[in-house]
């Protein structure tokens, strides 16, 4: 009985069942959602046909292995979508059958796109006339994997075009999902870049430096965000906070609690009155009722002795001073986080930092890894232990951002869970 391989067309090497498809570094891709088949187990075939002899044009058929290929029989596609089930590895489809509610018109292939809606998964392999080589090739162009000639069915060769189309449907849809995730993987690092701050700090003295590494896996943008920005009459406002939780939608919402920040900040909003206004944003933008915002901002004077402190239920900064061991700033007047407690006030503290500093704002993710394998945590006393540490040997600046997250990461043995956001503002005479 006959094979569906056009006469003149050769068999591709996959249809012996050995091919693989790439992934980048070389390993092997397989695409998840895609019907497989364990070792040992034998293929199945739904052949959609409708045969009023009640003969079968099916011969008996056997895979790779020399085992038999399991087939069912549907008489119509009602019958089909019912026998379609995650273990049918291929479709062998007669394009002569009518479509659901298809009276007449021009689509001959009207069954097949049917067909392909239905199983979007599955590996096709259309049955046509014999000599019918036209309506075949459109059936591929449309979305088979293989056309066969009714009249020309063997079971060696079906058995070897079966599997063929079974490989190629898997390679292509592991191929189209791997450009897919690319392409993907490419806009998201675009957007999620254009979203990082850049300070804006022209006509300041003080040095900046940042270290943001999100808690997500292969993300870029995490819950945590952090700007700077200096203002006409001379000061420098910086800020960080952390959004709760650590999916996309907490990232967009640390971006836009960022950007309302920035835009206050340059409108001349600075301490209770700007984050009353920022809490209203919060509130206004948050998914769910129960999510809330840190915040930690600071007003640095144009002389860069004496600042302004604001804090939102967030971690108090560090502070560095030649000749002094490092410290936390006073955070007595701790205000609560952003939308927890409707009409908050937030008390802005003057603290006087000196003629040379070095200012170090941070989310919990920095203090909150586990120090070896037990349960105690790195705390706020051992941060400011590792930083004094640090600055002992020379680390300044970004080396010194770089080294206090890479030890962090250390002592915890392995990735952090959480968002890690730091900023370091310098100011040397």
């Amino acid at each position: 009985m006959p094979v569906p391989v056009p006469r003149q067309r050769a068999i591709p090497a996959v249809e012996s069942g050995q091919a693989q498809t790439a992934a980048p570094g070389g390993g092997h891709l397989r695409e998840e959602a895609q019907p497989s088949t364990p070792a040992g187990a034998a293929l199945t075939l739904l052949l959609i046909e409708d045969d009023p002899a009640g003969s079968p044009i099916v011969p008996e058929l056997l895979d790779s292995a020399g085992k038999p290929v399991r087939v069912r029989t549907a008489r119509n596609l009602t019958e089909a979508e019912r026998l379609l089930t995650d273990d049918v590895h291929c479709i062998l489809l007669d394009l002569a059958l009518p479509a659901p509610g298809r009276t007449g018109g021009d689509d001959e292939l009207a069954v097949l796109r049917h067909v392909l809606e239905l199983a979007p998964r599955h590996a096709v392999l259309a049955l046509t006339a014999s000599g019918d080589a036209e309506r075949g090739a459109e059936a591929v162009r449309v979305g088979a994997q293989d056309y066969l000639f009714r009249d020309e069915l063997d079971g060696r060769l079906l058995s070897r075009a079966i599997r063929y189309a079974v490989e190629r449907k898997r390679s292509d849809t592991a191929e189209r999902r791997l450009a897919e995730g690319k392409l993907r993987a490419q806009e998201n690092r675009r957007l999620e870049r254009g979203l990082l701050p850049t300070p804006l700090l022209e006509g300041s003295s003080l040095r900046f430096a940042a270290r943001y590494r999100p808690g997500r896996s292969r993300a870029l943008l995490g819950g945590d965000f952090y700007d700077a920005v200096r203002t006409p009459d001379g000061t420098v406002h910086a800020m960080i906070g952390d959004v709760c939780g650590h999916g996309p939608d907490e990232a967009a919402l640390g971006v836009e609690l960022r950007i309302a920040w920035r835009a206050l900040t340059l409108a001349g909003l600075c301490g209770d009155e700007l984050l009353g206004t920022l809490q209203e944003v919060l509130e206004h933008e948050r998914s769910d009722e129960e999510i809330f915002a840190t915040l930690c901002t600071v007003d640095i004077a144009p002389d860069g002795r004496r600042a302004g402190l604001c804090l939102a239920g967030h971690p108090s900064p560090l502070i560095a001073r030649p000749g002094r061991a490092p410290k936390l700033l006073p955070y007595d007047n701790n205000g609560p986080a952003l939308g927890l407690l409707p009409g908050a006030r937030w008390p802005r503290m003057q603290v006087e930092l000196g003629a040379e500093w070095s200012l170090m704002l941070y989310t919990d993710g920095l203090i909150e890894g586990r120090i070896g394998t037990g349960g105690e945590r790195l705390g706020q006393d051992g941060m400011v232990e590792m930083i004094s540490r640090q600055l002992a040997g020379g680390l300044r600046g970004e080396d010194l951002l770089r080294a206090a997250v890479s030890e962090v990461r250390d002592l915890n043995g392995g990735e952090l869970t959480d968002d890690v956001a730091v900023v370091l503002l310098d100011r040397t005479p």
